[in-house]
């Protein structure tokens, strides 16, 4: 049995992954985590059937001893904290996180006994997207134009999203040899289009979970990728997938590449 600690737990994607987890006969709910002065510290949430309520409480740090695992998809603060916690007690995180920055994805990965899984997207699908862009991106070069568009709700508080992030950091890898130009949508007289632009716009609207496209635009044709996520359940049974490939492993920081197998065929 794995046992799981859940942070954000009153959130749309907290309360997601634990319906999972809750029906998974691998894994066993220890802990509840929200932020300070939540309406839902010092209450509780269904535990599952035959099984005590879980306590809701404001500090990892009181409950990291009762799990294997944390599944962490709350704000870049709340993020960066939880895994120092975590490292410092050699326990396992996945982190579906998005907005959190650069020096703090520095910070992370330099921790000391670090063991996780970092995604900004933890769909299934989504992750055989990434690979199956970046195969396209090293093909696709000279004469094809790179765009990407993506929409999520109108709740979503960062843009682009870290998975419209993701994408584009995939294709500058893929074609290394090119001098990027990212541009974060266009307005007015901007002049041709610059062969080494690659384009990010963001939509937001209604309660789209999230939808990203990638358009390989050459000449008399139009080649498109795109992702769809109806519900969060996705990203749920990701987090979850991730959770029980990460148990049995040892200190490293992880992605959804590892946790498929995609870098078994495709080592970087």
């Amino acid at each position: 049995m794995i046992r799981l600690v859940i942070t954000g737990i009153a959130g749309k994607m907290g309360s997601a992954i634990l319906k999972l987890a809750l029906a998974d006969s691998e894994i066993i709910v220890t802990g509840a985590i929200e932020a300070k002065n939540h309406p839902m510290i010092n209450k509780t949430v269904y535990g599952g059937e035959g099984k005590a309520s879980i306590a809701v409480v404001d500090d990892l740090s009181r409950i990291i001893d009762t799990c294997d695992v944390v599944i962490d998809f709350t704000d870049p603060g709340a993020t960066l904290e939880h895994f120092r916690i975590a490292a410092a007690n050699k326990k396992a995180i996945i982190v579906g996180s998005t907005g959190i920055s650069d020096g703090d994805l520095v910070k992370i990965k330099g921790m000391e006994g670090a063991r996780a899984v970092i995604s900004p997207n933890m769909s299934v699908g989504m992750n055989l997207m990434f690979d199956a862009v970046e195969k396209l991106a090293r093909i696709l070069k000279e004469g094809y134009d790179i765009e990407i568009v993506e929409m999520h709700h109108r709740l979503k508080k960062d843009a682009p999203s870290g998975t419209a992030i993701k994408l584009m950091e995939v294709i500058e890898a893929a074609q290394p040899e090119r001098g990027w130009m990212e541009i974060f949508g266009r307005k007015g007289m901007t002049g041709e289009r610059h062969k080494d632009e690659i384009g990010i716009l963001a939509l937001r609207g209604g309660d789209v979970v999230g939808e990203h496209t990638v358009m390989f635009a050459g000449i008399g044709e139009r080649l498109e990728i795109t992702h769809r996520a109806y519900s969060r359940e996705n990203f749920a049974q990701g987090a979850i997938l991730a959770a029980k490939w990460i148990a049995n492993k040892g200190i490293g920081i992880y992605t959804m590449k590892d946790v498929l197998g995609l870098n078994l065929f495709h080592p970087e």
